[in-house]
């Protein structure tokens, strides 16, 4: 086992146990303002990167079973794909499971932008900003990981998921760690049931994230660590920036609507939540 991919990640969960400390910011990233997004989005790489600064002790209390986890995932990585053999047929059609999943949260986020503007739903619409932003946030993170960490996939060299295994002279050799599939997924998420916490949409978000991330290691893309790790990433990303941007999920929401008399408001609720 190699400790040097483990503790890179530690590093970038640190941060994230802060999250509720972030204070909300008053500009709006909107589809007219592309530039406000693009500095949201660098805002929360900073904040994300140099967080570690700034650990608490009582932040020992999820870093420490978390490190264990993925320590014994780690060593489980190459049996579990032994386990797993392999099986072409098999491995394609869970690619192709997990690749359409990855496009559900894409659409997720233009649809519900949409239907915001259209309904005057101010909330659905920040909603849709928010699970986006976190995406943008979590994929352009993991990119500067997986070349940090420079993982084997279960496809390279021995198939043992190696770390790093020709030291900086071949460099990169590998980009399995984190998921990319698990960390964008996860992050859509947790941004929108953190915002909507009705069970129907807690299920169908969190189903989705976790069918893709199997998906992911069914289909021998990655080790399950690599899943387990991208999936806990996303989700804390996904809470990092709904407490930086948004606001608290709540139970009803109003909008604009035109009605026969001319325009008035409806206020819609959620007896799930």
């Amino acid at each position: 086992m190699s400790f040097r991919g483990v503790f890179s990640i530690l590093a970038i969960f640190v941060p994230l146990a802060l999250q509720a400390q972030v204070p909300q910011q008053r500009d709006e990233c909107v589809a007219t303002a592309p530039g406000t997004c693009a500095r949201h989005i660098l805002q929360d790489e900073a904040g994300i990167l140099t967080s570690p600064l700034h650990v608490r002790a009582n932040d020992l209390l999820w870093i420490a079973p978390f490190g264990l986890a993925t320590g014994v995932a780690i060593d489980y990585d190459a049996h579990a794909m032994r386990s797993l053999g392999h099986d072409p047929q098999r491995e394609s059609d869970f690619r192709r499971v997990s690749d359409v999943g990855i496009y559900a949260p894409v659409a997720g986020v233009v649809a519900g932008y949409a239907a915001g503007a259209v309904r005057h739903d101010d909330y659905l619409k920040q909603t849709a900003v928010i699970a986006g932003e976190a995406m943008a946030d979590a994929l352009i993170l993991n990119q500067g990981l997986k070349y940090a960490i420079n993982r084997q996939s279960p496809s390279q060299g021995d198939e043992t998921g190696r770390f790093w295994p020709h030291g900086t002279k071949t460099w990169p050799d590998g980009q399995s760690m984190p998921s990319n599939h698990a960390i964008v997924v996860w992050s859509f998420a947790h941004a929108v049931a953190a915002r909507y916490s009705g069970w129907g949409t807690r299920l169908a978000v969190y189903g989705l994230a976790t069918t893709v991330s199997a998906s992911r290691v069914m289909a021998r893309e990655h080790f399950p660590s690599d899943v387990l790790v991208g999936s806990t990433l996303g989700y804390l990303i996904g809470g990092y920036v709904v407490n930086k941007r948004g606001e608290p999920s709540r139970s009803y929401s109003f909008s604009m609507i035109d009605t026969p008399n001319g325009r008035g408001i409806q206020l819609s609720y959620n007896f799930n939540h």
